[in-house]
């Protein structure tokens, strides 16, 4: 479709939805122009499985980090563990990490003491955060106020324009995939749509949120020229000018990738 570089700023190649036929995955994705998989890990249990992936596949490039849906299990020793990851592995970013306030059961204050906690050490290592945040941008950005890193994506963006500025202000990206791909998501494509294209990034967070046209299938990241092309047609743009500018602002924030 495209001669331009695309970048999967989320994918969860580790997963075990990938483990039948993870090096197809990862050759249609290449075929398909993908040149860079940021490849989150979500505990401490996984930090190894995303340091192999990313020892096997060139194309991918880890971040470590406890997400909020698994802090209830955490230990203190977990953060150690992160610290010495964070260390030996060249990472991109601390992630993933941030507060959910969906999911059910949770504990919101455990999960902001380790949010608050994962903020200190990207800060101690001048290093990006990939975020997760539903239904919780407000009480993220308060602790992004409060502890300040060099900015980092805020992963499957669908807040306001008025949170999306803030993210902005405080050098954040937001990350837009498969859920701007449907109809009836009216805000998340008019911000798509609205926001300066230097605040977007492209992402699959596969094997999750599968744009339209796969339904309840699994994502995998070669859907990535799908989604720019997406992206492109909502702004009214050639979808290699949309590709371009979304790999640059994903190098301005994500330095380490280069």
């Amino acid at each position: 479709m495209t001669g331009a570089a695309l970048i999967d700023t989320h994918c969860h190649l580790d997963a075990a939805e990938f483990d039948a036929d993870r090096p197809a995955v990862a050759e249609r994705a290449a075929r398909a122009g993908v040149a860079r998989i940021v490849v989150p890990a979500v505990e401490r249990a996984n930090f190894g499985a995303v340091a192999s992936i990313c020892r096997e596949y060139p194309a991918c490039v880890p971040a470590y980090g406890i997400h909020p849906m698994y802090v209830d299990r955490a230990r203190d020793e977990d953060l150690a563990a992160l610290e010495r990851s964070l260390d030996e592995g060249e990472p991109v970013a601390v992630g993933e990490i941030g507060l959910d306030f969906f999911a059910e059961p949770r504990d919101e204050a455990r999960q902001v003491r380790w949010f608050a906690a994962q903020l200190e050490i990207a800060r101690a290592r001048n290093l990006p955060v990939l975020l997760h945040v539903r239904r919780a941008v407000d009480a993220v950005l308060r602790e992004l106020r409060r502890i300040r890193v060099p900015g980092g994506i805020a992963h499957a963006f669908n807040g306001s324009r008025q949170q999306a500025d803030a993210f902005l202000g405080l050098g954040f990206r937001l990350g837009f995939g498969g859920a701007m791909t449907f109809d009836r998501a009216t805000r998340l494509r008019e911000l798509a749509a609205t926001l300066p294209l230097s605040a977007i990034v492209l992402e699959t967070d596969a094997p999750d949120i599968p744009p339209a046209w796969i339904g309840r299938g699994r994502n995998e990241p070669a859907e990535l020229p799908r989604i720019a092309a997406a992206l492109a047609g909502l702004r009214g743009l050639p979808a290699d000018e949309v590709i371009a500018a979304t790999a640059d602002n994903v190098r301005a924030v994500l330095p380490g990738l280069a």
